[in-house]
């Protein structure tokens, strides 16, 4: 199965990514996005292999995100226990990719290959306007 996609006047075909391999790299997008320390540690907890690691981390995430009232406790916690147990939860798992898919259709510069069109990039300062005045 191939899609089109227009390239000026001509369409390339493009082979239709399964949407497991569409999940996987939109979640991929969005990691490229975290700061460097944070990028290696979040992949390993992806691993198949790191489940004995992540069902644990998230139900703990969760759990603290019900005590949000404690200081360093939060609600942030909550979203990200249940994104680390979507992982291994199927229902979760189809939520977090309508989720993404959502996502990629509202905010589509989140999902940039280029780190220059994210939007928390300052934009260019304008050209300087050339003088209409001709008199001397």
């Amino acid at each position: 199965m191939t899609s089109a996609v227009k390239s000026g006047a001509a369409a390339l075909p493009v082979p239709a990514l399964r949407a497991q391999d569409r999940d996987h790299h939109l979640l991929e997008r969005l990691i490229d996005r975290l700061p460097d320390r944070i990028q290696a540690p979040t992949r390993w907890l992806r691993l198949p292999s790191s489940r004995w690691a992540r069902v644990p981390a998230g139900v703990l995430l969760i759990g603290g995100g019900f005590l949000a009232i404690l200081p360093l406790l939060g609600l942030w916690m909550l979203p990200l226990g249940v994104l680390l147990l979507a992982e291994d939860v199927p229902p979760l798992r189809r939520a977090r990719n309508r989720i993404l898919d959502r996502m990629a259709r509202r905010r589509p510069h989140w999902f940039a290959a280029d780190q220059s069109t994210f939007a928390s990039d300052p934009p260019p300062p304008p050209a300087p306007a050339a003088s209409s005045d001709t008199h001397a």
